[in-house]
C-alpha cells in the first residue's frame, strides 16, 4: 500500500466516504478499479485498463519485452496520478504470472516503486484463493470448481460452503496457448492431460459446476450470448453448457474475426487469444468433467478486498447490501425499504428463502423511481432490476425483481418485455403481487415510518385485512381503498379495513 502518496488532503477528508482502489498488473493487462461504498459489496467508481501484453514474449524468451514493459509503466503513472486526483484512501498493487516469472521483472517493480507504488509478487497460490474468493464474495453458495484465466496462468480452484480449498495454477495463461497449439492438433488438450494429472485435479469437476473468472472467458460468453439471442446483457451469472462450449469452439474455428468485430459488447482486444481461450475451456471442462460453466465477474481484485472483511461481513448478503445502498442514495427516506419488507412479509410467509431476499430487494429499491418523469418510473424499475450492478442473483431472480418494481411503480400488471422470456409466469405471477403491496404499503404511507409501523396487513379467512389504529383511519383514502382492492384480488380475497 502506498501511505505517503495517497493521503488524502486534510480538507477533503470528509468530503467523502472511504475510496479504495487495486491496481492490477496482469499478464494480458494493467487495471486499475477504484471502490466506494458498502464494504460488503462497494460500487466500482472507476475501471480502466490497458492491454499491455506482459506475457506476450515469455514464452520465447522469458522475459518481457521492451514495448509491454513502456505501456505498462505508462499505464501505472496513468493509474497513479488518477488514484491521487480521485482521493483514494486505501491502494493495493499487486503482479501475477508475468511478473513472477519474467527474467526483468524486477525492472517494472523498481520503475514501478520511483512513482510511489509499492507492488505485492502474489505467488500462484496467493492469486488462486484471491480468485476463489473473489467468486463466494459475488456468488456466496458457489460450491464447484473455479477457473481463472489470466494472460500467464491459469488457476484452479476449489470453493464449497462459502471457503477456498484446494488450489492450484497452471502456466496454461491464454497468451501461451497459441505456442502449445502449433505442436499439432492434440498438443493443448495432451498438455492439460498431463498437467491436471500430474496434479491429481483429473475428473475433479464430475458433477460440479465450473465457474470462469477472466476477460478471455467472459468474451466467449458474451460471443454465446449474442448467437443464441440472449435477451439481458450482463454476463454474471450467465450458463453455457459443455456442448456449447464446443460449438463456439467450432464457430470460432470458421468465423472470420472481421464478422466478429461487428458483435456487440465483444472487447476488441480480447479477439486475437478467443480461440486459444476456447479451445483451452473445452480441453479443462473435458478432463475436470464438469458440465456446466456459470461466468463471474468477480474474481482476483474483489477477492482481495473480500478478504479483508470481517466474517461476519463476509456473511452478509451482497444482493441485500448493495440494494440498501441503492436505495437510500436514490430513495426519498432511507429506512423506508426495510420497513416495507416488514410490512409485506405476513402475505408471503409461506415464501422459501431465496424469493424472500428477492421480495426484500425489491422492497429496498421500491423508490428508486420517485425523480423519474412519471410517465417512465415503471421502466425506471425495470432497468435498475434488469441492468444494475448487482450480483447474487441470476436472470429469473433479475426478472422478478423487474415485475415486482414495474408493478409497484405504476406498471400494471402485464409482464413486460423481455421478463416472460428469463422467468416462468407462475414466479411472475407472485412478483407482481409483491409489487402490488409494495404499491399499497407506499400509498397508505406516502413512503414514512410512521403510517407502516403503527398498521398491518395479513390474510384472515376469505379476506385480506388492512388493520389501521383508529387515529390513522384519515389515511385510508380513495386511492388507498382502491390499492387494498387491487391486491386483495390478486389474492383471490375480498379486502377488508378494521
Amino acid at each position: 500500500m502506498s501511505t505517503l502518496l495517497f493521503r488524502k488532503p486534510r480538507h477533503e477528508a470528509a468530503a467523502v466516504s472511504q475510496r479504495v482502489a487495486i491496481i492490477d498488473i496482469g499478464s494480458n493487462s494493467v487495471r486499475l478499479v477504484v471502490y466506494q461504498g458498502a464494504a460488503r459489496l462497494p460500487a466500482i467508481l472507476l475501471n480502466e485498463k490497458v492491454m499491455a501484453g506482459l506475457g506476450r514474449s515469455l514464452g520465447e524468451t522469458g522475459a518481457i519485452d521492451a514495448a509491454s514493459m513502456k505501456a505498462a509503466v505508462l499505464a501505472l503513472a496513468r493509474f497513479a496520478g488518477l488514484a491521487r486526483e480521485l482521493g483514494v484512501d486505501d491502494l493495493r498493487v499487486v503482479a501475477t504470472a508475468a511478473v513472477r516469472e519474467a527474467s526483468n521483472g524486477s525492472e517494472l517493480l523498481a520503475a514501478a516503486r520511483k512513482l510511489g507504488l509499492e507492488v505485492e509478487l502474489l505467488s500462484g497460490v496467493e492469486e488462486a484463493t484471491a480468485a476463489g474468493m473473489g467468486v463466494l464474495s459475488a456468488i456466496p453458495d458457489a460450491d464447484g470448481i473455479v477457473g481463472d484465466l489470466g494472460g500467464g496462468s491459469l488457476e484452479l480452484v476449489r470453493v464449497v460452503a462459502g471457503t477456498v480449498t484446494d488450489r492450484v495454477s497452471f502456466p496454461l495463461g491464454v497468451l501461451r496457448i497459441a505456442k502449445i497449439r502449433a505442436k499439432g492438433t492434440h498438443a493443448l488438450d495432451r498438455a492439460v492431460a498431463k498437467l491436471m494429472g500430474e496434479a491429481g485435479w483429473e475428473g475433479r469437476g464430475e458433477g460440479l459446476p465450473f465457474y470462469m473468472v477472466g476477460g478471455s472467458w467472459r468474451s466467449l460468453a458474451r460471443l454465446d450470448m449474442h448467437f443464441t439471442g440472449y435477451p439481458l446483457p450482463v454476463v454474471h451469472q450467465y450458463s453455457m453448457t459443455r456442448e456449447r462450449v464446443g460449438r463456439l469452439v467450432r464457430t470460432l474455428g470458421g468465423t472470420d474475426k472481421a464478422k466478429l468485430r461487428t458483435i456487440p459488447r465483444l472487447s476488441k482486444d480480447r479477439l486475437p487469444t478467443m480461440s486459444d481461450a476456447a479451445a483451452l475451456l473445452a480441453s479443462v471442462l473435458r478432463h475436470l468433467g464438469s458440465e456446466e460453466t456459470v461466468v463471474s465477474a468477480y474474481g482476483l481484485r474483489e477477492g482481495l478486498l473480500f478478504s479483508r472483511l470481517s466474517p461476519a461481513q463476509r456473511r452478509e448478503d451482497p444482493l441485500i447490501a448493495a440494494a440498501r445502498e441503492e436505495g437510500q442514495a436514490l430513495g426519498r427516506f432511507p429506512e423506508h425499504g426495510d420497513l416495507l419488507n416488514d410490512w409485506v412479509a405476513p402475505l408471503f410467509a409461506d415464501e422459501p428463502p431465496e424469493l424472500e431476499r428477492l421480495r426484500h430487494a425489491a422492497c429496498l429499491l421500491a423508490d428508486v423511481g420517485w425523480r423519474a418523469n412519471p410517465d417512465f418510473r415503471a421502466e425506471r424499475g425495470i432497468e435498475t432490476a434488469l441492468h444494475g450492478n448487482w450480483v447474487a442473483i441470476d436472470a429469473a431472480g433479475r426478472a422478478l425483481l423487474a415485475q415486482a418494481l414495474f408493478t409497484a411503480l405504476g406498471g400494471g400488471s402485464e409482464a413486460s418485455v423481455p421478463l416472460g422470456e428469463l422467468a416462468n409466469a407462475e414466479s411472475l405471477d407472485r412478483a407482481r403481487r409483491w409489487g402490488m403491496a409494495i404499491r399499497l404499503a407506499q400509498r397508505l404511507s406516502g413512503g414514512v415510518a410512521g403510517p407502516l409501523k403503527r398498521s398491518t396487513v395479513r390474510v384472515e379467512g376469505k379476506a385480506l385485512l388492512l388493520c389501521l389504529d383508529a387515529a390513522d383511519t384519515a389515511l385510508y383514502g380513495e386511492s388507498v381503498e382502491r390499492r387494498h382492492k387491487v391486491l386483495a384480488e390478486a389474492f383471490g380475497l375480498e379486502a377488508r379495513l378494521a
